[in-house]
């Protein structure tokens, strides 16, 4: 009931936030005569903060459409490689004409960028896409809105999570040969029984992971997060927290744990600073200081943009993450899609190095956490993991922001680099024609894989623009 209430407030709302939008840019725009009024610009600042307050935040776009390399401008084309009920996987091509460009580009490392599922969509990632293009090939996870998935799509749970990273990893080994994997936040408990999974069953495993503010294990330094999750039962949240989409939307009657009471968790965590920021935004636009407004836009415009979760994927993260501690505790039973019960076995990871990535000021993954992974790797040479902690910097700051750009990714960009094979092969991945693909995937599935004439090699070359 509480969902349907919702939309129907936010219904009613709509209309005044539309007019709030329209009555501030009158006041606002310098040919209107109501710009001539008394107090004018006050007037505007206000309506524009009473039309945030009150709007519908939609899904935001990547819209990365140009990256610079080393002085060059590389378009950058975005595309969806496979769409699955509850997820696409995403893909960021890039183009450029200047030759000695492109061959650096071919000869980059693929990396799938797994990221959370824990509120918000995968946009918040844009910082973190943008600069990973700077010197790899990208892929990420983009993950729906439940209440946008039919119900004759089945439910998610905890066990598909694993199962969609998994297939993605091998989607990208049958075109790459291999991939890096790095995961941000919630994903890298999932990831790494992903990883665990295929190493126990004989699969080849990604050259690298690297996990970043995740609660591998959610018992040291525990947050007010991880506080949460401990002092309230399993049975609290399915009867506080789970509703059912209410009519209009193509998940109507799905059980999620919706995104305006996420939202309403995350405000809650630091009040003060949202009003101030709001207060700040306020005052900016009387001022006429649009550089500052519009940088309040585009982090609300992402931060406001939440998404539901299917319900059982949410309780079974609770109780596997949050409260049972299953992955470190070595209890953690993942059902395949055969039905088996797989054991989650990450001390199987031998072929993988291994990076984590934490925030000294982290206040939603505690310290510690992610480097937990480390001590459940214990299969993977030491000489093969790294630890890197970044000072200054909170849970958004070792993937967004100035810190991510010229502390974590410097770290991040060298480890991949160290653990990718210097041997080519990858051009016939990369290319565009139907043909070229036909080609590859014929040499892909047969066991002798002949030699390409250097002739044929350039004629190759010469069709493929992109990487």
């Amino acid at each position: 009931m509480l969902y349907h209430l919702y939309e129907a407030q936010r219904a009613l709302i709509e209309p005044f936030s539309d007019f709030a939008a329209v009555a501030a840019k009158m006041f606002a725009t310098p040919t209107s005569p109501l710009a001539q009024a008394p107090f004018a610009q006050r007037i505007a600042a206000a309506y524009d903060l009473l039309h945030r307050l009150g709007k519908d935040y939609e899904k935001p776009e990547f819209g990365i459409r140009t990256i610079e390399i080393e002085g060059v401008q590389v378009a950058v084309h975005e595309r969806v490689e496979s769409d699955k009920p509850f997820c696409q996987l995403r893909r960021f091509k890039r183009y450029a004409d200047d030759h000695a460009t492109l061959a650096r580009l071919k000869d980059q490392p693929v990396v799938l960028i797994v990221a959370p599922l824990s509120g918000h969509y995968a946009t918040l990632l844009r910082d973190t896409v943008r600069t990973m293009l700077r010197d790899h090939k990208v892929y990420i996870t983009d993950w729906k809105n439940a209440r946008m998935v039919p119900l004759a799509d089945g439910d998610f749970h905890l066990d598909d999570y694993v199962h969609y990273v998994t297939e993605f990893i091998r989607y990208l080994q049958r075109n790459y040969g291999n991939c890096h994997v790095m995961s941000v936040c919630q994903p890298t408990v999932p990831v790494l029984a992903a990883v665990s999974l295929m190493a126990s069953r004989g699969e080849r495993t990604p050259l690298s992971m690297t996990m970043m503010g995740g609660p591998i294990d959610a018992r040291r330094s525990p947050t007010a997060v991880n506080n949460l999750a401990t002092q309230r039962s399993l049975a609290w949240f399915e009867n506080n927290v789970i509703y059912r989409v209410p009519p209009g939307f193509p998940g109507e009657g799905r059980r999620v744990y919706p995104g305006f009471l996420q939202h309403a968790g995350f405000i809650a965590m630091n009040p003060d600073r949202h009003v101030n920021s709001h207060y700040d935004y306020f005052q900016h636009l009387i001022q006429g200081d649009n550089e500052s407004a519009e940088a309040h836009r585009q982090f609300y415009d992402e931060y406001n943009a939440v998404l539901d979760m299917d319900a059982n994927y949410y309780l079974e993260t609770i109780r596997t993450v949050f409260q049972e501690f299953r992955l470190v505790h070595g209890t953690w039973d993942v059902r395949a899609p055969d039905g088996r019960l797989e054991r989650v076995r990450p001390q199987d990871i031998r072929n993988t190095g291994l990076l984590t990535v934490e925030g000294e000021l982290d206040d939603i993954s505690g310290s510690g956490q992610t480097r937990a992974a480390h001590d459940l790797c214990t299969g993977i040479a030491p000489h093969e993991r790294e630890h890197f902690e970044v000072q200054g910097a909170g849970h958004y700051g070792i993937f967004s922001g100035r810190r991510w750009r010229e502390k974590v990714y410097p770290v991040v960009r060298d480890f991949i680099a160290r653990h990718q094979p210097r041997a080519a092969g990858t051009e016939t991945a990369d290319v565009e024609s139907e043909a070229a693909l036909m080609a590859a995937a014929i040499q892909r599935d047969s066991s002798v894989e002949p030699t390409p004439t250097p002739a044929a090699s350039r004629r190759r070359r010469r069709a493929q623009p992109g990487a």
